[in-house]
């Protein structure tokens, strides 16, 4: 095939190793992935695709492993800058007395503007194309997502309690409903209803969002069954689990992503796996406030469909998910005594494909195919932490970091890039700028905890 034969295409991808997710745990070596317009047009060997296609751009991997991009399927970004704010405190008392008091002071749509952009930074650099969002002032988060380049499905959150945010229950879901319609038809950015967990929102503020998710076609994105001191609220005030008691008001369902759901018995389990519940699991933030292990590999086994997510940097405090992919499978091991739960394959689904359809979006992201958008994360093996390597799917889960991460492209656009030894470049964000944001609301909330 001559040149002028060959189909001209905006970008192709050389790369050593190749994981494309669906099929499950296959690893193809020496492939391309061959990109035009956003979409990638075909997968197939290099050498198949320098006889077929002619890139416009071409990047060539030969030390790399090529993945779909990943996705961060709970986070608050908006207080990424509540970073180290407190630490080493449970959950309740952590929010009580520190998170909550500390929004009052603080939160505006300024700050979560400047949080958000900071969070879309941390997580572009560590392989995260789209990811999962809950906090005040969607659209601030909306406008740092839209400069980044990534894609976010951001969480219209409803809670009783005011805040600098709304006043009542009514005024979140007006107000989120509101800014969703600024951004509807934006390719990067879509919404769910985000009531904050069973603990902080009535049974008639439930019955609302659920009528509004059915009318408008949303998802529903809650915390569940975090801590034991939920459970024994719930008990005390419904008379039942919150779990069973989402089911009754009917609240579960395939649109349903809950975040946690580490304090699980058998009919919890039952019920999630019933309803065709998404389960987001967490697993830094869960052992960081000592909420618990969450029973992942008897919801995995029940065909339950168990996303990854980091939580929000203030109780993690990284949004890292080779962190959450590692820790996920080796807490499943300790927990079952059994070292084949959540093989490394599985933590990369988790990460990947089960994130895309638990927001719905998995025709879209979530695996290396054709027709597919060319979210894609390149990951570096050739440092010597890394090497040497005999399972490059292996070696992804258990060896690498986000800090081997070395080229993440969002609908084939190059978003950041890491080369050797050099500090990471944004297509979009200036890193000094990201400093410069970081010292000013450091100030302010030290005068805060002051």
């Amino acid at each position: 095939m001559t040149d002028k034969s060959k189909i001209i295409v905006d970008l192709m991808i050389e790369t050593r190793w190749l994981v494309p997710v669906d099929p499950s745990n296959q690893v193809l070596e020496n492939h391309a992935v061959v990109v035009h317009q956003g979409v990638i047009v075909d997968v197939l060997s290099i050498e198949a695709a320098k006889e077929k296609y002619a890139g416009n751009k071409s990047v060539v991997l030969n030390e790399h492993l090529l993945i779909p991009g990943l996705i961060n399927l709970h986070t608050h970004v908006g207080m990424t800058l509540m970073r180290g704010l407190a630490d080493d405190i449970p959950l309740m008392p952590w929010l009580q007395n520190h998170i909550w008091p500390a929004e009052q002071q603080i939160v505006s749509e300024k700050f979560v503007r400047d949080s958000a952009l900071f969070g879309c930074a941390e997580m572009l650099a560590g392989g995260v194309t789209c990811f999962n969002d809950m906090y005040f002032y969607p659209q601030a988060t909306a406008e740092a997502v839209l400069q980044a380049g990534m894609r976010a499905q951001l969480g219209l959150v409803v809670l009783e309690f005011p805040t600098n945010y709304a006043n009542n229950a009514d005024d979140y879901i007006e107000k989120g409903l509101l800014i969703r319609d600024a951004w509807r038809g934006n390719p990067f950015l879509s919404a769910s209803l985000a009531p904050h967990a069973p603990y902080t929102v009535s049974d008639i503020t439930f019955e609302k969002v659920i009528t509004y998710a059915e009318q408008l076609g949303l998802g529903i994105h809650t915390h569940l069954h975090e801590t034991k001191t939920e459970l024994a609220e719930s008990i005390k005030n419904f008379g039942v689990r919150p779990i069973r008691r989402m089911a009754n008001l009917g609240l579960l369902g395939p649109n349903l992503s809950a975040a946690h759901c580490v304090q699980i018995n058998d009919e919890d389990l039952d019920l999630l796996t019933a309803y065709r519940a998404n389960v987001v699991h967490c697993p830094s933030s869960n052992s960081k406030l000592a909420s618990g292990i969450a029973p992942v590999n008897q919801m995995l086994n029940t065909g339950i469909n168990v996303g990854l997510g980091t939580d929000g940097a203030a109780s993690n405090n990284r949004q890292d998910m080779f962190a959450e992919m590692r820790l996920a499978a080796l807490l499943a091991k300790a927990r079952t005594e059994d070292a084949t739960s959540i093989p490394a394959s599985q933590a990369l689904e988790m990460a990947t494909i089960n994130g895309a359809r638990a927001l719905g979006l998995d025709h879209q992201i979530g695996s290396i195919e054709v027709g597919k958008f060319a979210d894609l994360t390149a990951v570096r093996i050739s440092d010597v932490e890394t090497l040497p390597c005999f399972d490059p799917l292996s070696h992804l889960i258990y060896a690498c970091g986000r800090e081997h991460v070395s080229h993440v492209w969002v609908a084939g656009d190059l978003r950041f890039e890491r080369s050797n030894q050099q500090v990471g470049l944004y297509a979009n964000i200036e890193p000094n700028e990201l400093k410069e944001i970081a010292l000013l609301w450091q100030s302010k909330l030290n005068q805060h905890k002051a």
